[in-house]
């Protein structure tokens, strides 16, 4: 984490003023992240929250910010005209986070949150002449292997699901608006760095717990494939130090990654050094056969383990140049050393079985 100050108030990000800062799902991981952090430095906070008004830290501790209702997914966020303005009018800066980060939905899910929600969001930017941090994904590359670079064009095909192909149109949007922005690029976000710590269990975590458990048995997985595992602590106190130097890093697009790949084998054979879990067996994607599996697997391997699949049959090694020049933080070792801590995390909540 950043060696933040409470109770101090920066009241510039590189000269330009900025007290009142918007922030988009807020009650997501890392929004509600991003909001402790500028809380804590200061700043007067308000987080966008939908279905879920809470507003948490990754330690699971409340954060003293403003909640606001909205849905990004409607104009307006769902306001009438006079909320709208005075709400534009009233923040310097939005950072945007909200985004559906579920890999089994329609198409038109994605382009309602993903993409509606960048459009709404921009407008609002535009109305208050704010500036505008926008969260995309380093999979937004589709799924090339080899070094990608923060200067690579978008692809306009070539995507593994309709997440990444979203957020790649979202970032298109932001290209495309007169204001001054920054689009920030995590990879696969997990626990705190030191230690392991997450505040919640979902989408790459429930294709782990079924792996671990041994309940998918069976992934198809290139030889060479990798991961790029990065901390929340990383992604967020990224974030921060993007908006502080917000007029160097107008413009930019930048990888929040580890920049440290990970071999599939690496990470699967860290699982089975516990003994109360089941290593699977990496199968070459030209021989799996998904119809082949026994039924329960068959059907947990189709309903949540195989949504990830295509991560086991990638190997991007994501460059990060840029955003080291810019913010001076370089990620620590993610290795496996680092996997084991997060399993033990796990562990210790009960969100995986003790030996």
């Amino acid at each position: 984490m950043l060696p933040l100050r409470r109770n101090v108030r920066y009241s510039a990000f590189d000269g330009r003023y900025h007290v009142r800062i918007l922030v988009t799902g807020a009650a997501g991981l890392l929004g509600g992240e991003i909001c402790a952090l500028l809380a804590a430095a200061g700043y007067e906070v308000t987080g966008l929250v939908h279905r879920n008004p809470t507003i948490l830290g990754n330690d699971g501790s409340h954060v003293p910010v403003r909640s606001l209702p909205g849905d990004v997914s409607l104009p307006r966020f769902g306001w009438s005209k006079d909320r709208f303005a005075k709400i534009a009018a009233s923040h310097e800066l939005l950072v945007h986070c909200a985004a559906t980060v579920r890999f089994d939905l329609a198409e038109a899910d994605y382009r309602a949150v993903n993409v509606g929600g960048v459009t709404h969001a921009l407008a609002l930017a535009e109305a208050g002449d704010m500036d505008f941090l926008h969260v995309s994904t380093a999979y937004a590359c589709g799924t090339r292997d080899g070094l990608i670079r923060e200067t690579d064009p978008l692809p306009e095909t070539g995507f593994a699901n309709g997440y990444e192909a979203s957020k790649a149109e979202g970032e298109r949007l932001v290209r495309e608006s007169q204001l001054r922005w920054v689009i920030a690029r995590p990879s696969i976000v997990v626990g705190e760095y030191d230690s392991g710590q997450i505040r919640q269990f979902d989408t790459t975590y429930a294709a782990f717990k079924l792996i671990a458990g041994g309940r998918v048995r069976h992934m198809p997985a290139r030889l060479d494939a990798t991961l790029d595992f990065v901390p929340i602590d990383h992604v967020a106190g990224g974030i921060f130090r993007l908006l502080q130097a917000m007029g160097k890093a107008a413009g930019g697009t930048f990888h929040l990654v580890s920049g440290q790949p990970l071999p599939v084998a690496a990470f699967t054979g860290t699982i089975g050094t516990y003994p109360q879990f089941q290593e699977p067996e990496l199968v070459s994607p030209e021989l799996f056969d998904p119809a082949k599996l026994p039924a329960i697997e068959r059907r947990l391997f189709r309903q949540v383990a195989g949504l990830y699949a295509s991560y086991f049959q990638r190997n991007p090694h994501f460059d990060d140049a840029a955003f080291r020049e810019v913010t001076g933080l370089e990620c620590p070792a993610t290795g496996q050393a680092y996997i084991r801590r997060l399993i033990d995390y796990c562990i210790g909540e009960g969100f995986l079985p003790d030996a």
